[in-house]
């Protein structure tokens, strides 16, 4: 039977499907395609591997060439199948062109997704804001080749993943119009699009029956009145910055009797405390602040300490290859000394669960359970998030305390995890890929497919 190919004008018109790899038929790696395309007429940029030398600087098999027939047929059928490689885009804050670490802190991580996705048979490439071409399915972006970093335009890739660290630009106009084309005319799939705040999570997860008995009580801070009611109810409120991030901007307030209350802030060196004869004093002092952003109060636990300081857990949950909300790890944060929140940013260190169990009073017999109930906890969470907030996570943050009654509390959830180079998430050395590199691109070839 003869072969239907068509014609070379209805091939121009054609659009590749978003995510597919426009393979060079000549190369010898058809299995695991190269990526990225010239950046011009000449050669191709690349900065060198901090590792290593800089990587030859020779054009690269581009992507952005035409396919001939059998290659687009055969592109279309693997997409509707399923069965081709995904392209896997990465949405970073900042780039370094002139650095060995192009992506800052992240660089490790960026390179761990790299060898990730060919180790699993995807492939990834990584660009910021200036990437972004409005009204083009083209991308300008960097992929990992030969030895180092390289430049090159990409297509639309079948799958996004945000990992923009900065709500400014995030909510850009062109970054949110970037989103809603490549859904809507491009069919990719963006996963943790969003920034979450303290309000919409609490909101969200009022009524959740998995997850209110996890919720301490929380409301968006509004008035004096709302302060005076909170400290009536409870001997400690914090007051936390809705869109805040590593402890910054929190206020601790606590009754000390005779009507009078203190005031801690947490500082890179400690922690600053005022004391107030009143609590409309305390207010006063503090109004101007309150008034210059969005505040949630929140009441105050009586949380375990480990050896005198207080202690979280931070679970990192991520879905996997079926789709499906799995703990990636969970380790503890004890709070650095003269602070009061965990913060690695504020002096904090990570330990085991287990380890920062035994250094509380709580009983050794209760450790395993508590951990449990941790874990419990943050899947709870993470789906509880997934089925009341409108947007698509595939993984979160979630910090979570426990009380001196070995009761396990929500604190709050971050929809950017970090990711620095210098932060031991899940027990990754520099010789290895962490797990949750790996769930990132399995979760990514998930949605490629569904």
């Amino acid at each position: 039977m003869a072969k239907l190919v068509p014609s070379r004008k209805a091939r121009q018109a054609s659009k590749l499907p978003a995510g597919l790899l426009r393979v060079d038929p000549r190369s010898s790696e058809s299995m695991t395609p190269p990526i990225g395309g010239s950046t011009g007429p000449e050669e191709a940029v690349s900065v060198p591997d901090a590792a290593g030398s800089p990587a030859p600087r020779s054009p690269e098999s581009g992507l952005t060439g035409g396919l001939i027939e059998e290659d687009l047929l055969e592109a279309q059928i693997h997409a509707k199948a399923g069965r081709s490689n995904p392209l896997l885009g990465v949405l970073v804050k900042t780039l370094q062109p002139s650095s060995p670490n192009l992506f800052g802190g992240i660089t490790t991580f960026c390179k761990e997704l790299d060898e990730a996705s060919k180790e699993q048979g995807a492939r990834v490439f990584f660009f910021s804001v200036d990437g972004i071409k409005p009204g083009s399915s083209q991308i300008n972006g960097w992929h990992y080749a030969s030895g180092g970093w390289k430049k090159g335009t990409f297509p639309m890739p079948s799958v996004i993943y945000n990992r923009l660290t900065s709500r400014i630009l995030e909510n850009r106009p062109k970054v949110q119009q970037f989103f809603r084309d490549a859904k809507a005319s491009h069919g990719a799939k963006v996963f943790n699009e969003k920034y979450l705040n303290k309000t919409e999570v609490f909101q969200a997860l009022k009524d959740d029956a998995a997850c209110k008995s996890f919720l301490p009580e929380s409301y968006l801070f509004k008035n004096y009145a709302m302060l005076q009611s909170m400290c009536k109810k409870h001997a400690t409120v914090f007051l936390k910055p809705v869109l805040g991030s590593l402890g910054k901007g929190i206020l601790r307030v606590s009754s000390l009797g005779g009507g009078s209350y203190s005031c801690e802030i947490p500082t890179l060196n400690g922690t600053s405390r005022k004391v107030y004869p009143s609590l409309l004093k305390l207010f006063n002092a503090q109004a101007g602040k309150l008034k210059t952003s969005r505040y949630q109060i929140q009441q105050g636990l009586q949380l375990v300490q480990a050896d005198g300081r207080p202690v979280d857990f931070r679970a990192l949950v991520q879905k996997d290859q079926r789709g499906e909300w799995a703990i990636t790890s969970v380790v503890a944060r004890i709070a650095g000394a003269n602070h009061f929140v965990s913060n690695l940013a504020r002096g904090g260190s990570l330990s085991t669960v287990m380890e920062a169990l035994a250094r509380t009073s709580l009983p050794a017999a209760e450790h395993k359970k508590i951990s449990a109930q941790i874990r419990k906890a943050a899947l709870a969470v993470a789906e509880g998030i997934q089925t009341h907030i409108p947007a698509l996570f595939g993984e979160l943050g979630v910090d979570l305390a426990v009380d001196t009654g070995g009761r396990v509390w929500l604190l709050e959830v971050n929809s950017k995890p970090s990711k620095n180079d210098n932060t031991p998430l899940d027990g990754g050395t520099s010789n290895k890929i962490r797990p949750s590199v790996r769930r990132v691109i399995r979760y990514s070839k998930y949605l490629a497919n569904h």
